[in-house]
């Protein structure tokens, strides 16, 4: 059995807008300031058990945690040039204090490079403190001009993960940024959100970076949307701080640099990836509800209050063996629209206790995934669940990569591009002769974006660009983004 997946796919934007107010995930719109909401409980439940796993990964790799100031000075904005060319445009400026002004300018942290490697030149000295790698869960601010999106495109981007680390080595930097990826990769993996990874082209590198990688996964509308980026500063924030180490040798010389960021769009990603027309379908790692029990009050009132009984007798049971459970015991609602509220919230499984359950010990299971119902007798309900819930959150990952690969197509010939371009549906690779003004044809004429080229590096042997007709070096990515 499969749940309809039409109007989630067919009318995206309108769905996201409405699952995430009917499930109480994120109220946008209404804040009186453009571009910026409100986390409602439900949503920022699961916002923080996906912040636990994000700690958790960075913990064990040996990263600290740290919490910087929001108010970073224009002077320090302004120390590496090319970054602060990247975001001048995006920075909200303080200027007063009360009703005096400021003699410098306040930004708003739109990241932290600058004040985090300032202060990384006060704290380490020596290569034995290296490598050292701190990271921070923070909101950071950027006035967004583009038409704003909840959670995809905001102003105040509030669930803002930055890591900072610095090397004694180049290379020693470059291990690092491999580091990030696998941190991602299984970060994106535990949640089962698909992802290419790409290195992004020159031109759309982050500013101040010597190169960029970036996760990008597909969404219902056939847009691409970027989840997380690791980048290799090499020593450009280094050397504008003057900030020199002691290396091995006894030499003096400047630190290299990696960092390394995901933000609010990986809970929108989760949402989008896995939803269904009835709403969220939660992968349980994250569900702050797993099971969900609904008494099915038939009969007397005596009767009633056996039922209620033993759906909490249930839920006692499996809270021992770690469910996270409720029992829906609201009177003034009937099951159906218990049932509707609940797969609205994309809990992962449904148990319904009525008479008949009471006296057999039998119970009613449903899946939200699939909606598909089993019996299961008390003595095999924990192994059943644990199967059950496995099994959700395999078929939830698989679908979402089977969806994604389905729609990465690879075209060689300039006819073939201009029938993807027809549709724009997914990602679409060309081989490309490196040329940026190439790139820049296909981006103009198709209206779209270059994502970048595969990465690990993968070479188009024996391929011609289409656009020039040289010969290919590697394939570059293009898509619709957000």
């Amino acid at each position: 059995m499969s749940v309809s997946r039409e109007r989630w796919s067919s009318d995206f934007s309108r769905w996201f807008d409405w699952v995430i107010e009917e499930a109480e995930i994120y109220d946008y719109g209404r804040y009186p300031v453009k571009g910026m909401g409100v986390w409602m409980p439900f949503g920022f439940q699961i916002r923080r058990r996906i912040i636990d796993i994000i700690r958790e990964l960075h913990d064990s790799r040996g990263h600290e945690e740290v919490l910087f100031p929001i108010l970073i000075p224009e002077t320090l904005l302004r120390k590496e040039s090319e970054h602060i060319r990247g975001f001048e445009g995006e920075v909200y400026w303080v200027t007063h204090g009360g009703l005096e002004p400021l003699d410098i300018k306040l930004a708003l942290r739109p990241t932290s490079e600058t004040n985090i490697t300032y202060y990384e030149s006060l704290w380490i000295k020596s290569y034995k403190q290296l490598p050292k790698k701190y990271y921070q869960i923070v909101s950071v601010f950027r006035y967004e001009t583009k038409a704003t999106r909840p959670m995809i495109r905001v102003r105040e981007i509030t669930t803002f993960k930055e890591a900072h680390t610095v090397h004694a080595s180049f290379s020693d930097a470059e291990r690092q940024v491999l580091e990030a990826i696998e941190i991602y990769k299984n970060l994106f993996d535990k949640l089962g959100i698909p992802y290419i990874i790409s290195r992004r082209p020159e031109w759309d590198k982050f500013a101040g970076a010597l190169y960029t990688i970036a996760f990008d996964t597909l969404m219902p509308d056939s847009r691409v949307m970027q989840i997380g980026t690791a980048h290799h500063l090499g020593q450009n924030f280094t050397k504008v701080f003057d900030f020199k180490i002691q290396l091995a040798d006894g030499s003096l010389d400047y630190p290299w640099q990696t960092s390394y960021g995901v933000s609010d769009r990986v809970v929108a990603s989760l949402i989008s990836v896995h939803g269904d027309d009835r709403g969220l379908v939660l992968p349980s790692i994250i569900a702050p509800i797993q099971v969900i029990i609904i008494p099915i009050p038939i009969g007397l009132e005596e009767e009633k209050k056996t039922i209620l009984e033993e759906a909490r007798r249930i839920a006692d049971l499996l809270k021992s063996s770690g469910f996270r459970v409720r029992v829906d015991d609201r009177e003034e609602l009937r099951p159906g629209a218990k049932y509707y509220y609940w797969e609205v919230r994309g809990v992962p499984i449904r148990i319904d206790i009525g008479p008949e359950e009471v006296k057999s010990r039998v119970y009613t299971v449903v899946r939200r995934d699939t909606l598909e119902k089993y019996k299961v007798s008390e003595d095999k309900l924990i192994s059943e669940l644990k199967a059950i819930i496995e099994d959700i959150d395999s078929h939830l990952s698989r679908r979402a990569w089977q969806s994604m690969k389905s729609a990465i197509k690879r075209v060689r010939t300039l006819k073939e591009l201009e029938e993807w371009a027809k549709y724009k549906r997914g990602i679409v690779e060309v081989p490309w002769c490196g040329k940026e003004e190439c790139a820049h044809r296909v981006e103009e004429t198709l209206e779209v974006k270059t994502l970048g080229t595969p990465w690990p590096e993968e070479r188009a042997e024996g391929e011609y660009c289409p656009i020039c007709g040289l010969k290919a070096v590697t394939w570059a990515r293009y898509a619709k983004t957000y």
